[in-house]
């Protein structure tokens, strides 16, 4: 994984809910990661309370952007509490306790604990899910796509006679 760690860093932040503080992260992210410029851009021009609307519209209303990796691959079965416990697991093989708000699946999550581990083994498995939320978002003309665009940019291709 070499460089993309600040990469995935970036594009955790970018993924959460725009508070104060991401307003006030934005020139750093925008500098930090240019291959995010295209959503830092539009996050800069775009009012705090415009970009907050924004957010829940693409992200809270419908699982159809969903940033649980799990729920891509389980849905809403009970096969998605082993493959939230997996998460976990990994977490604690390399000694850091999930202790979020959010499930262990949640995308900004797992962007940082692969841009602190290096461990891709959550990103390359769920690459699946990861381009159908990528050409979901495009389709709906977000600029989070390209946040998506360049987290899926890094990936390895995936192997071939994969499902896509």
């Amino acid at each position: 994984m070499p460089g993309f760690e600040v990469l995935y860093q970036a594009a955790a932040l970018c993924l959460t809910y725009p508070d104060d503080d991401f307003r006030a992260r934005l020139p750093l992210l925008r500098e930090a990661a240019p291959q995010l410029r295209g959503f830092t851009d539009h996050a800069t021009a775009t009012g705090q309370s415009a970009l907050q609307a924004h957010y829940v519209e693409v992200f809270d209303f419908k699982n159809r952007h969903s940033l649980y990796l799990s729920w891509w691959t389980d849905g809403d079965t009970r096969n998605r509490g082993m493959s939230l416990v997996r998460f976990k697991e990994l977490y604690r093989a390399h000694g850091l306790e999930f202790t979020g708000e959010e499930l262990p699946d949640f995308l900004p999550a797992v962007l940082e604990f692969v841009s602190r581990t290096g461990d891709m083994e959550m990103l390359t498995e769920h690459r699946d899910a990861l381009e159908q939320l990528r050409s979901r978002l495009t389709a709906f003309g977000t600029p989070y796509a390209c946040v998506l665009d360049a987290v899926c940019a890094t990936l390895p291709p995936a192997p071939t006679g994969a499902r896509r």
